[in-house]
């Protein structure tokens, strides 16, 4: 990408897309195309075409989503489907009609198995079951990818699908409610010893694993995919089932190759923010997937490797954490 070059990042308010934008500017990137959903709705498909038409972006990355973790996607399975296919769908397919030169569609890793082998590689997508609690989310990934694919097929778009691991760090959100686990463990454990409170609860056995990356390493392995040289750059796309043979969607996961057990998160969280308490595992509430490590083999081979630790990670985003300040003058 030519540092003049037109590109919208959807989602840029957002944990992956504001670390995006940061990576962006600092590599001297000045044309960003940004609109908060107040000025874009991208589940309204004509708002989407106009903008597209309007502005013409020469490269997009699809950041815009919605997220959360168990307890969001229990309590409201039909949004977590239901938007998330209208954003993709509008966007993906407007990015077409615009003749967007590269598009890079952000998902999850939920997108494999629940008892896919470990560590996952980018083959293992649709060989088994989901996990049941995040489906509706994981399904609608799916079909990104699926779209992403039959574009490229079809029309000759270059749409590949990023699959990052689970994510924290600056921008993160923090409401107990419908975060994922690591901003709920750090208000949590801050909370509880600004407050005294004798222990902190950690929903399910704490035995899963899972692996986690900071935001801006995220970021840094979205720059690098999109600024590929062309041909290292199409080689991700896949092929047509059809005439090859074989399975190889548009897909490359994005990760840091090592994870931890929720207990031991849980226990590094303790540690950082100085709690003396006691941890309790509350065994009635879900564990999730028992474990969700990436094969990250291809990103690597490709010249891209994490450099945050997740120790260093936890720290700065309990530093950015907006109750941190509030909650530590009361310790």
């Amino acid at each position: 990408m030519h540092t003049d070059a037109r590109i919208f990042v959807a989602g840029h308010r957002g944990l992956v897309g504001s670390a995006i934008v940061r990576q962006l500017r600092a590599a001297g990137y000045h044309k960003l195309l940004l609109r908060t959903h107040a000025e874009l709705d991208l589940t309204d498909g004509h708002a989407t075409r106009e903008f597209f038409a309007r502005e013409k972006p020469e490269y997009v990355f699809l950041a815009a989503a919605r997220v959360g973790g168990i307890l969001a996607n229990q309590q409201y399975p039909a949004e977590f489907v239901r938007d998330n296919l209208l954003i993709q769908t509008h966007v993906i397919h407007e990015a077409m009609h615009a003749g967007v030169q590269r598009l890079l569609f952000l998902g999850s890793s939920c997108i494999y198995p629940r008892l896919a082998p470990q560590p996952m590689q980018e083959s293992d997508l649709l060989t088994g079951p989901l996990e049941p609690t995040n489906r509706p989310y994981a399904l609608a990934k799916i079909a990104g990818i699926e779209m992403c694919w039959s574009y490229n097929r079809q029309h000759g778009t270059r749409f590949l699908a990023a699959m990052p691991t689970n994510l924290y760090g600056p921008g993160d959100n923090h409401d107990l409610d419908t975060s994922h686990v690591i901003p709920a463990l750090l208000r949590k454990f801050q909370e509880a010893r600004a407050t005294g409170q004798p222990s902190v609860t950690v929903w399910g056995s704490g035995e899963p694993r899972r692996e986690f990356m900071y935001s801006d390493d995220m970021a840094g392995a979205c720059v690098f995919l999109m600024n590929l040289p062309q041909a290292t750059f199409d080689a991700l796309l896949g092929s047509d089932e059809a005439v090859s043979g074989r399975f190889e969607p548009p897909l490359i996961n994005v990760g840091v190759g090592q994870d931890i057990s929720i207990r031991e998160l849980a226990e590094t969280v303790r540690e950082i923010t100085g709690y003396q308490g006691e941890i309790v595992f509350d065994r009635s509430k879900p564990d999730g997937t028992p474990r969700k490590l990436m094969d990250v083999s291809c990103l690597n081979a490709l010249g891209f490797q994490a450099s945050v630790s997740l120790r260093e990670g936890l720290r700065r985003s309990l530093a950015d954490a907006p109750y941190a300040q509030a909650l530590a003058s009361l310790a």
